[in-house]
């Protein structure tokens, strides 16, 4: 559907057309009526299917049509649960509103908050926060949300994961009752479901694709690699693949730090960002990775909510996720907007209950290649992942979990039976090329 038949003024479509844009994505295409019509939204979509514009633009349109005069209050709150998320959202606000009469801000934590109390002396008709340092500046008196016409909640299933909760309901009690609330999350958990509830006034329900379901367009592919060498295979794909800006997962800072200290040392340009970072460093890193300037970026889940690059090409799970969900939030980093991606992950015994609980979660099969000289030790036991912490390859191994399964074709569980194919082996790798096969199946 072309963007100029949705009912937005000549301004915003000549913003859009200038970002190279002329056609609305499934979630645009059914999100901006209704937010044009003031109702309030329920809107599932996973990322990279064009839900920030799906709410920037009605919400600018809404906003320019009836524009205020002098000192203007906030009339519309876009809450999102990271900086990086927020610095994404004002920078859409700000392109697509370039020819509005409109002012808009980004309020976050890990900078100086005196510059944004000085900004909010000035016109702010739309404001971009997280939680947190939006209350420090309501405990101090420096904000004022009791004109707020147009709420907005930005992954909110990530804010309810994270800890905003409470957070959250403190803001709510200081809007005006009479709103219009807009929620975006991409799955739809029970809390979710809670937070609408209390939240949301008779709401259009929008969901533009199968809950957890991953993108068709993202090639996923399983790497089997002891624990140990994975910093090595992760060098030799790299390299031997010529990959580019790469944004590569681990589940802890610390595994991100020395991954990142890895490949500078093995001559891969690498940074990694995460919480522990000042935001100075923070934004240096993404600027860099957009660039192109910086080939991998080491990232946890938290941080890389909101690293929006239209054609991020590659996306590796150096280790992961413990909650199945985030690897669908984090493979969606690529495939983006129609494009291709490649999503990769290195997996070690310690992990095959988790790839079995994700394919399970997205019900499809993840083909394995196996690259020659990094087979998996038959002799090696698994280790189990305790409180979210993997111990890495530095660490001594455990004596616990259950040994691979002798044919050199690992289970996908930690308990239960290999799956399909039974007895049969993968064929072998002939020297050099990669085999690609199935866990505990037949080779293909």
């Amino acid at each position: 559907m072309s963007f100029a038949t949705l009912g937005l003024s000549d301004a915003i479509l000549r913003a859009v057309t200038e970002r190279g844009y002329t056609e609305a994505t499934p979630i645009q295409a059914q999100a901006i009526p209704v937010v044009l019509q003031g109702g309030d939204l329920l809107a599932g979509a996973q990322t990279g299917t064009g839900k920030t514009a799906g709410f920037t633009l009605p919400l600018l349109q809404r906003l320019s049509a009836k524009p205020a005069t002098g000192k203007a209050p906030i009339r519309a709150l876009v809450l999102t649960p990271t900086r990086e998320l927020a610095a994404q959202v004002e920078e859409s606000v700000r392109e697509y509103g370039k020819y509005l009469p409109l002012k808009s801000m980004m309020m976050f934590g890990g900078v100086n908050i005196n510059p944004q109390i000085k900004q909010l002396q000035g016109r702010v008709d739309i404001l971009v926060a997280t939680p947190g340092r939006l209350l420090d500046h309501v405990q101090q008196g420096t904000v004022n949300l009791s004109q707020v016409e147009i709420l907005v909640l930005d992954e909110a299933d990530r804010m309810l994961d994270m800890g905003f909760i409470r957070d959250i309901k403190k803001i709510l009690a200081l809007l005006p009752a009479k709103r219009q609330n807009l929620l975006f999350s991409a799955t739809f958990s029970d809390e979710i479901k809670a937070l609408a509830d209390g939240l949301l006034n008779n709401p259009a329900l929008i969901e533009v694709a199968r809950r957890n379901q991953t993108n068709e367009l993202i090639e996923q592919r399983v790497y089997p690699v002891d624990r140990e060498r994975k910093r090595a295979l992760l060098t030799q794909l790299i390299k031997d693949n010529n990959w580019f800006q790469v944004l590569v997962f681990t589940r802890t800072k610390h595994g991100a730090n020395n991954l990142a200290e890895y490949l500078n040392k093995d001559g891969i340009t690498a940074m990694a960002i995460h919480g522990n970072k000042s935001q100075a460093a923070r934004t240096r890193a993404l600027a860099e990775f957009k660039t192109g300037k910086l080939q991998v970026l080491c990232a946890t889940d938290i941080a890389a909510r909101g690293i929006d690059i239209s054609e991020l090409p590659h996306v590796v799970n150096y280790e992961l996720p413990n909650v199945a969900e985030d690897y669908v939030h984090r493979i969606g980093r690529t495939g983006r907007a129609g494009s291709n991606g490649e999503a990769s992950s290195l997996v070690c015994i310690d992990e095959h209950k988790l790839l079995h609980d994700i394919e399970r979660l997205t019900k499809r099969e993840i083909p394995v290649v196996q690259i020659p000289g990094f087979e998996p030790d038959p002799r090696i036991k698994a280790e189990p992942i305790l409180n979210g912490q993997n111990r890495g390859g530095n660490q001594p191994r455990g004596q616990g979990g259950q040994r691979r399964p002798q044919s050199g074709a690992p289970r996908t569980g930690g308990q239960g039976p290999a799956r399909s194919g039974g007895n049969s082996h993968a064929k072998p790798a002939t020297a050099g090329k990669p085999s690609v096969h199935r866990f505990g199946g037949r080779g293909r």
